[in-house]
């Protein structure tokens, strides 16, 4: 079953952040990950706004993603994501068609 990991991203670097970006596709797509939703603007429709920088990425199922999330390869980007940005990210399956 397709997986999402959906991330909300307050950039705090964006000279490390942007070094970010560009090494983690390859590491991203290596585990069978792609980008749905990268940045662009975000309008509220209700409730309250807290979106800053909203990503969406689609796996094959959650095992590809905690794969991601918790490989060696990633280990260092996701210090440099820390070091960047403030993060919450969920982990959510998608809906078998």
């Amino acid at each position: 079953m397709t997986a999402y990991v959906i991330a909300n991203l307050d950039v705090t670097d964006p000279a490390v952040f942007s070094d970010y970006g560009e090494r983690v596709l390859p590491i991203l797509k290596k585990f069978g990950g792609r980008y749905l939703v990268r940045g662009g603007s975000v309008e509220k429709l209700e409730g309250e706004h807290g979106f800053e920088r909203l990503v969406i990425l689609e796996f094959p199922d959650k095992t590809a993603a905690k794969n991601f999330y918790d490989s060696q390869e990633y280990a260092p980007l996701f210090v440099m994501r820390r070091a960047s940005a403030k993060s919450t990210l969920a982990l959510v399956e998608g809906l078998d068609r």
